[in-house]
């Protein structure tokens, strides 16, 4: 058996790793210095990724598409290499760390997330963005949302894909789509779905559907409906509610769009809609995903590494 090496044996030329901010299944994730002097999140796969077909092509997929998308609410990636022994990724260091975290932290007592509407609209304005792209996330979840000053940005784009381009469905079996249950693929309305289980979360304490064994999630997404949100939160609006209760239906077609959502969540804020899609006409153009694609250097956490097998969902993914 090959032994397995340290990624500091693999660290990217210029990087200084600092510290490790964890590790998952298939990814080590460092605090490093860049060859500029900042403080990012050094992304580098473990041997045994490399040697895994799927799970490198799942590593180059997230490297490539980081690096095109720039949209305050999508993860910042500034650089990687997608294939190799020298693959990383580095991303932009999210010091408050992610909305599992503080989840976590506020069931032992910790302050709750401050602003849950400004949560949700910075999500739904990330979505937007990338399905205005053509591009499905497929993982939203708590594990891949990362928090810095109040806002949140979405990341962890290994299972994303451009929908003209083709791809498997997955996810996370707490967050799924029914459809997705079903075999079917996955689409903007899955993403939709995904983030109105996440807004339960935020905004009720817990997620609208339970299950211990994969069986009983899928019975329980499938056939069951969701409380309604005004019955936990009945300070919220009842337009945001209602759209957020939307979110759940069991019928891709009778959920909202993400900019929907956006613009309600913003309305409900006070604030008003000034994004008019300027990212959108920045963006670049899509680039070919897999080893079919030109490999080389591109310019431009841990449980998060695994979360898009749907095959082993009990892998403390909570």
């Amino acid at each position: 058996m090959i032994p397995e090496r340290s990624s500091s044996d693999r660290t990217p030329p210029g990087y200084r790793l600092l510290q490790v901010l964890g590790r998952g299944q298939t990814s080590l994730v460092h605090l490093a210095q860049d060859p500029r002097g900042r403080e990012v999140a050094l992304k580098v796969p473990l041997e045994c990724t490399l040697r895994d077909q799927e799970a490198a092509e799942r590593f180059a997929n997230e490297v490539r598409l980081t690096l095109q998308f720039r949209h305050p609410h999508v993860i910042r990636g500034y650089a990687g290499s997608p294939f190799g022994a020298r693959a990383y990724l580095a991303l932009r260091h999210y010091a408050e760390g992610t909305l599992s975290d503080a989840l976590a932290g506020h069931a032992r007592g910790a302050r709750p997330v401050e602003s849950p509407l400004r949560l949700l609209a910075d999500l739904a304005s990330g979505l937007a963005y990338l399905h205005a792209l053509g591009v499905v996330h497929q993982d939203v979840k708590p594990q891949n949302v990362y928090l810095d000053g109040g806002r949140a940005a979405l990341g962890d784009l290994g299972s994303a894909y451009f929908t003209a381009q083709g791809g498997h469905a997955s996810g996370s079996p707490f967050y799924m789509a029914p459809e997705i249950y079903r075999g079917d693929p996955s689409s903007p309305a899955s993403d939709v779905y995904s983030l109105g289980v996440l807004a339960h979360e935020v905004l009720a304490g817990a997620r609208p559907f339970q299950g211990d064994t994969y069986e009983e999630l899928m019975a329980a997404h499938l056939n069951r409906f969701a409380p309604p949100l005004s019955a936990h939160c009945p300070e919220l609006a009842r337009p945001v509610a209602r759209l957020l209760d939307l979110c759940l239906a069991k019928r891709p077609g009778d959920r909202p769009a993400a900019d929907a959502l956006r613009r309600a969540l913003l309305t409900a804020l006070g604030e008003k809609d000034e994004e008019a899609c300027p990212p959108l006409a920045q963006a670049p153009a899509p680039r070919p995903v897999g080893r079919h694609a030109p490999v080389g250097d591109l310019p431009a956490t841990p449980e998060a590494a695994d979360a898009g097998s749907r095959w082993n969902p009990f892998k403390r993914r909570k």
